[in-house]
């Protein structure tokens, strides 16, 4: 899990280098995105390792802090480095950044067999969000090679968007405040609140919505036009 958000924080750093280098921004500022994204991730790791997260209170104390990281995603998503993002990468990147969502279904499936995670949150419960993942390198893939239909992509998209929801639906329910697929230990979505569980609902949540909003802000910039997106102009 640590190295899953690690490497995402890497790619979203180097990303927006990219893009801000294309665009002939300021270097200060990519900076200081990395420099926001490793204080984010040391919070929420300080906060894990304490305890503060797992106490039992109403409402829990990691709701506050994964609406506040879907906050930072939504706002970053809608400012001027979402907008540098969208214009200053390559539509392969933009879909192919998605590909984390894979290997991180995969832990999230080992941690279910080792008992760590409730069941329904994995592949083979309710969440399908590994499909996102590995399509993902498809689209990504076909993109590169300019056999991409403009539909797919969008249907990508879309698609993708909707298992996100599933997820963060199934484990909103799951958490003890709701209990909605069982009260036992086994069912209950609590293992969030643990060092460097955390990171999954505070930080990699938050980086597939915003890796979400700026792909949609990228589209709605390509034409209508019909055909297959050319690597020239993805």
């Amino acid at each position: 899990m640590a190295a899953c958000a690690l490497g995402v924080a890497a790619g979203l750093v180097a990303g927006y280098g990219r893009a801000a280098r294309g665009q002939g921004a300021p270097r200060a500022g990519v900076v200081g995105f990395g420099v926001g994204i490793a204080v984010w991730l040391a919070v929420v790791a300080a906060l894990g390792a304490s305890g503060v997260l797992r106490r039992d209170m109403r409402p829990p104390p990691l709701f506050p802090l994964v609406a506040l990281g879907v906050v930072l995603a939504v706002a970053t998503a809608r400012s001027s480095i979402g907008a540098r993002l969208a214009r200053g990468l390559p539509l392969v990147a933009l879909v192919g950044f998605h590909a984390f969502r894979l290997p991180l279904e995969l832990v999230m499936h080992r941690a279910a067999s080792e008992g760590v995670m409730p069941a329904q949150m994995t592949f083979g419960g309710w969440n399908y969000d590994i499909v996102s993942g590995a399509t993902a390198v498809v689209v990504a893939w076909l993109i590169a090679r300019g056999q991409a239909p403009r539909w797919l992509i969008r249907g990508w998209a879309v698609l993708s968007s909707l298992l996100l929801c599933v997820i963060v639906v199934v484990a909103v329910t799951s958490t003890p405040l709701f209990a909605a697929f069982g009260s036992s230990s086994e069912r209950l979505n609590t293992w969030i609140g643990w060092f460097p569980f955390t990171w999954l609902p505070c930080f990699l949540v938050p980086a597939a919505i915003l890796g979400q909003l700026v792909l949609f802000r990228r589209l709605a910039q390509i034409s209508e036009a019909a055909g297959p997106v050319r690597p020239s102009r993805a």
